[in-house]
């Protein structure tokens, strides 16, 4: 049998073109090519997946970066995953730098906890490990029954700032809700900034969504317990939205792990240049970028958008020139020959501490 020297192989399971390039990026960086393998879609849009090599009693490598159509990419993934199985696959590592549906962590009302069952899934597809980037929540780790190596992003968006923003020690970093405000001091330390909350109605942090335990709806007339009298849980209210921290004559910096929607983004922007703030940045790890995004950062108080290339996002780019990429190649690539060869993630992790 004509087994490689490097004893593992890297696949992409991504049917676009777009979506590979940072496979490429990763395999020029591990000096490896990628693997043969043909992933598209039948005129039915079932996936199809041919591995054009044997790859029996080898570590596999799956890259998967999640484009806009997640539910494909995400078959996808299971559908390589398990075809390396039933190849004999000695382990099958999934490479997702955006774990998808990762915003669906929590009970809401009367859905379910999507994210633990796409950990089922890969596990029974599988899977063996998983290196991801910046996980939404980091407790979404525990879902996985096997090991997750939750790299971080920000030692190269820090990077970026220090080298790219002119006068960046005039910069104030910010959180654009309460519940972002431990990753924005975790900035603003290793920068030696100040730190802003913004807090206000245009703002609702996840942990004020109804969780579904006021079920049946309160709109029944329900008789309870003769004699029982539960306590009324007063509504909230936001206040109208405030700045805590002075950002007059200063560099904004808002920093979040992910930019999709962002009405939020441009409410906060707007908010800030009316306190006073001259130039406004945003640094988040995932570019999402959804429906209009390009659009209303172009048309808004926003000065430059910067993210990293775990998600393809070339496309808004180019309707957007505020938009700037940080390459994080280096890391996964790295991150796949440790484990590869044994060695200790330590390094990867060096002055993480658990609210970055």
């Amino acid at each position: 049998m004509n087994v490689p020297k490097t004893g593992y192989r890297v696949f992409s399971a991504n049917s676009t073109a777009a979506c590979t390039e940072l496979a490429k990026k990763i395999t020029e960086r591990l000096g490896v090519e990628l693997g043969k393998s043909v992933v598209y879609q039948e005129s039915n849009r079932e996936t199809r997946i041919d591995v054009k090599e044997s790859v029996r009693g080898q570590t596999i490598f799956i890259i998967q970066t999640i484009p806009r159509d997640v539910n494909t990419a995400v078959m996808e993934l299971l559908v390589m995953a398990y075809a390396l199985k039933t190849s004999c696959a000695k382990n099958i590592i999934g490479v997702i730098p955006y774990f998808p549906y990762s915003k669906q962590c929590k009970m809401r009302k009367r859905g379910s906890i999507v994210c633990k069952l796409l950990a089922s899934m890969l596990a029974k597809a599988g899977l063996t490990h998983i290196i991801t980037m910046d996980l939404h929540q980091k407790e979404i780790q525990g879902f996985f029954s096997f090991p997750v190596d939750n790299l971080r992003a920000s030692p190269f968006l820090l990077q970026y700032i220090q080298e790219e923003i002119p006068d960046y020690r005039n910069a104030i970093i910010v959180a654009k809700s309460p519940s972002a405000a431990k990753r924005a001091q975790s900035y603003a330390e290793r920068l030696r900034l100040g730190l802003a909350v913004l807090h206000g109605e245009a703002h609702c942090s996840e942990s004020d969504m109804a969780d579904g335990r006021h079920s049946p709806p309160c709109v029944r007339n329900t008789i309870g317990h003769p004699g029982l009298e539960l306590p009324l849980m007063m509504a909230k209210e936001k206040p109208p939205i405030t700045v805590v921290g002075d950002v007059g004559g200063r560099i904004a910096i808002i920093v979040d792990d992910i930019v999709d929607d962002v009405e939020e983004f441009v409410a906060a922007a707007q908010i800030l240049k009316e306190r006073g703030a001259y130039k406004i940045y945003i640094m988040a790890t995932h570019g999402l970028l959804s429906a209009d995004a390009p659009r209303l950062i172009e048309e808004s108080a926003i000065d430059e958008v910067v993210v990293t290339n775990t998600v393809p996002h070339e496309v808004q780019k180019l309707q957007c020139p505020k938009i700037k990429t940080v390459d994080v190649s280096m890391i996964l690539a790295e991150a796949i020959r440790r484990i590869h060869n044994g060695e200790s993630m330590a390094y990867l992790f060096r002055n993480i501490t658990v609210d970055d």
